[in-house]
């Protein structure tokens, strides 16, 4: 995981454009190269605002490959931070999801000093609740986020 650069819009675009990496996150805007521009710049506002968000998730094995993202977004509406992440599809079932949530859920609690975590999954989405489990959260509740009903997990401190 490493800080946004320029030249990951690119990249984030054609990750975005597959459906299927797309298929449990809420409706939106059909992706284009300035809104995933926006995306960069506003994540790197979010770090300098609040010392944390989301990191770049890059591939080890291919230098300078881009897999997605992971890290802690503050959640305006709630007041919560989540632990979210986003992978390509050739990056799932490998275990990058859960070393990165559970790296972002450590680097809040031990770096950036919060209190507690949560994390939104749509309700088919068994394999991110595998992930939020394994990095130590746990279901609460169902509950509105983003429009739509999500399964809200969380963890204390």
């Amino acid at each position: 995981m490493r800080p946004w650069r320029e030249a990951d819009v690119g990249p984030l675009f054609r990750i975005l454009l597959n459906e299927e990496t797309l298929r449990y996150f809420p409706a939106g805007p059909v992706p284009t190269r300035p809104r995933i521009a926006g995306l960069v710049a506003r994540q790197l506002i979010h770090w300098a605002r609040r010392g944390y968000g989301w990191w770049a998730v890059e591939e080890l094995a291919v230098e300078g490959k881009l897999c997605g993202w992971c890290g802690l977004q503050y959640l305006l509406e709630t007041g919560e931070t989540e632990v979210a992440y986003l992978l390509d599809k050739p990056c799932w079932g490998r275990g990058l999801a859960t070393e990165g949530a559970g790296a972002a859920v450590k680097f809040g609690f031990e770096v950036v000093g919060l209190d507690s975590i949560v994390g939104l999954i749509h309700p088919d989405n068994l394999a991110s609740g595998r992930v939020l489990e394994k990095s130590g959260l746990i279901f609460t509740r169902k509950q509105k986020y983003f429009g739509m009903t999500c399964c809200r997990y969380a963890i204390m401190k």
